[in-house]
């Protein structure tokens, strides 16, 4: 059975079996209040939507006009639409600290299961992006992720 650091400063392991054990908790807080989190910040600036749809309309692999009117009016929509999920669902003026606390290595939310369960996938649509840069130089949750990260690329080239 594979262990994988619960917490790095106090050197704690925990089976993988004990997954299933945060499973409801877990995706309760990511779908009551995680995910309520990324569009705020994915889109925060009209810079970031810009990057956001950016990187949407190269995966997507638009034509040049859809291209065009994807990335600027969705950007633009997108910009407008966070400013109401905002205030609709009372996060601070700033974002980006309402992340920063909800996966704060040590601040209740992220350290309980990210490291013995993969991170959402509602996270992972981050990546790539500026608030997930921001987000991995400004909590401690970088080096619990890769770990985390490794340990599940591991565990899935074993089956």
């Amino acid at each position: 059975m594979k262990a994988v650091m619960v917490n790095e400063a106090e050197g704690l392991n925990v089976p993988f079996s004990s997954l299933s054990l945060h499973r409801p908790n877990w995706r309760k807080w990511a779908d009551d209040w995680l995910v309520h989190l990324i569009s705020p910040n994915v889109y925060r600036t009209t810079g970031e939507a810009l990057a956001s749809f950016d990187y949407i309309v190269h995966e997507g692999r638009f034509g040049t006009y859809e291209g065009f009117f994807a990335k600027y009016v969705g950007a633009a929509a997108m910009f407008v639409i966070t400013k109401r999920l905002k205030s609709r669902h009372n996060l601070q003026d700033d974002v980006r600290q309402d992340l920063y606390k909800a996966v704060r290595v040590g601040g209740g939310h992220w350290q309980e299961v990210v490291h013995v369960w993969r991170p959402p996938k509602c996270v992972l649509v981050m990546e790539g992006l500026e608030a997930w840069n921001d987000m991995m130089e400004n909590t401690k949750v970088q080096s619990c992720y890769r770990c985390m990260e490794k340990a599940t690329q591991s565990n899935e080239d074993h089956n």
